[in-house]
């Protein structure tokens, strides 16, 4: 055979590979042989967890959209920097993600290790344990499509401008998430995440205090709703850690209270109060304000749309790209032991 028949050989065989690596592998019973275990012992972490520690929910929801609108549910939030490497985790928006989010990641990976080893990755772990966590406060049900691999890249400098924060005006965030090809709709219905968790008052503190005119807050809040913030948050500069609900009707409840908040001045976020300011989103935060099933119909498809993100979006675009590429996903994908290690 010659070098030219062998290259083109090695070329067909490469296209094969990638085609088989991307087509659509996930299925909702992935590892219904490998794991038979793999939903009982999701089920039973997540649920001791979320008893212990009721924040959990929210903390991972937070995770899992850090983690899939960069590049993909990829796990690569999960990863630790290393002296050679800043990691996600470590970029400046990332530093706040709460630790019991991690946490039950952690159980789950251990105690599924401990049943069957080398099997199941973190990131169909940080999936499942989304959804089920969200069903568990009220959220709506469905599906998870289980086989992702992991990823072993994870850089800081991927996050910055990447991600949106809730000091940005309406039209960055709306920027942030069209970058990703999420409508403006698509961005309202994925911000009443917001209806569970909450938020450290140095992410806000800026708009209740040190107003040079009366009032000496946001004029967008309801009054009697930002002295209460000012009396929450007054030691914020000594005690960081000081947070307050995002929603104060009903914090740990999965609902639409959240946008039935903003045309009250009852958001917490400056971002919140955008959302109602906005003329391009306003609408939608009335949609839903009005009716919840029209929100957790759109989440339900936003959510089905995230999980099957699996590859970075650079990687989607060089698929097919030959040898290399074939090379670089052998050594890129693996499930790890440990969700934390870049090995």
């Amino acid at each position: 055979m010659t070098k030219p028949q062998q290259a083109l050989c090695i070329l067909i065989f490469s296209f094969s590979f990638l085609a088989n690596l991307t087509e659509s592998r996930l299925s909702i019973d992935y590892y219904s042989k490998s794991c038979p275990r793999f939903s009982q012992i999701m089920q039973d972490t997540i649920t001791n967890k979320q008893i212990t520690s009721p924040t959990t929910a929210a903390a991972t929801l937070r995770l899992f959209f850090h983690d899939c609108l960069l590049n993909g549910c990829d796990s690569s939030i999960l990863i630790t920097s290393t002296p050679f490497n800043k990691a996600e985790r470590d970029a400046d928006i990332n530093l706040s993600l709460p630790g019991d989010a991690f946490d039950v990641i952690t159980r789950a990976k251990t105690a599924l290790e401990l049943q069957c080893p080398n099997t199941v990755s973190c990131s169909d772990i940080l999936a499942v344990a989304t959804r089920d966590l969200v069903t568990m406060v009220g959220g709506p049900y469905y599906n998870v499509y289980l086989g992702r691999k992991d990823v072993r890249v994870s850089k800081a400098a991927d996050v910055e401008g990447n991600l949106p924060k809730p000091t940005m005006p309406m039209s960055q965030i709306i920027d942030v998430f069209a970058k990703r090809k999420f409508s403006v709709q698509e961005m309202v219905a994925l911000s009443g995440a917001h209806t569970i968790g909450f938020s450290h008052c140095n992410e806000f503190s800026g708009n209740i205090y040190n107003y040079s005119r009366i009032p000496y807050y946001d004029a967008h809040y309801n009054p009697r709703f930002a002295e209460a913030l000012q009396k929450a948050c007054a030691d914020y500069q000594k005690n960081p850690t000081l947070s307050v609900f995002n929603d104060i009707m009903s914090p740990n409840k999965f609902d639409n209270l959240y946008y039935q908040n903003l045309p009250k001045g009852l958001g917490l976020l400056e971002s919140d109060h955008g959302l109602f300011n906005d003329p391009r989103t306003k609408p939608y935060v009335e949609l839903y304000a009005r009716d919840q099933n029209e929100f957790f119909k759109a989440l339900l498809e936003l959510w089905r749309s995230l999980v099957f993100m699996v590859l970075r979006p650079e990687e989607e675009e060089r698929l097919g790209a030959g040898v290399m590429l074939l090379t670089e996903s052998i050594k890129k994908y693996s499930s790890l032991w440990s969700c934390f290690s870049l090995l």
